[in-house]
Order: C-alpha cells, then sequence, then structure tokens
C-alpha cells in the first residue's frame, strides 16, 4: 500500500489530506500498522509532526531532496528577503527543536 507521504510525493495527495489518512487508520485501515508507518514517517518525523504539525512541508521537503531535516529547518530559519511567512515558521519549529533537546 502506498502511503500519504509516498502519495505527496508522487504528486497524487496534497498535505491536508493527512486528516483523512489519520482517520482512516483509526477506523481500521493499515493493516496493522503503527500509524507512523501507515503515513510513511520514521518515528522521528512524526514525532515532530505530531507536536508541530506545521513540520509537514519540511518532512515532504527533506525526504524528495534527500536532505537532513534538521538542517533543512536550520537552513530555512536563517533570514530569508522575501519568505517571511516560510522563515517565521522555520525559526519557530528551530526554537521548538532547541528547547524539546531534538538540537
Amino acid at each position: 500500500m502506498t502511503t500519504f507521504l509516498q502519495r505527496c510525493l508522487d504528486g497524487d495527495e496534497d498535505l491536508d489530506a493527512i486528516d483523512t489518512y489519520v482517520a482512516n487508520w483509526h477506523q481500521g485501515a493499515g493493516d496493522g500498522r503503527e500509524l507512523h508507518s501507515f503515513l510513511g514517517m520514521t518515528w522521528d518525523e512524526y514525532a515532530l509532526w505530531a507536536e508541530k504539525p506545521a513540520a509537514l512541508p519540511y518532512i515532504l521537503r527533506s525526504r524528495k531532496f534527500d536532505e537532513n531535516l534538521v538542517q533543512l529547518i536550520e537552513q530555512e530559519s536563517q533570514p530569508l528577503a522575501a519568505r517571511a511567512g516560510t522563515n517565521e515558521e522555520a525559526q519557530r519549529l528551530m526554537g521548538w527543536l532547541r528547547s524539546t533537546g531534538r538540537l
């Protein structure tokens, strides 16, 4: 079965569909797999997403370009000109990663 993350990477699903996947898992989809596996995430990716849902685009990008997730968020948190919304969210994620000891 193709996971949520893989369907997003293939362009067959959008990020908002994750709620549907989670609901389906709670209703018995997933063939006995844990939720993170059903979604196609590692445990660390899932833990990050569960606590900070705004991390989902970073998780997908790190997968798509085979980049280290923490390094990607760190790079995005550097002051970048016209992307204030993305930059602010990246800075919040970096602060959270530091405060939780993940960085």
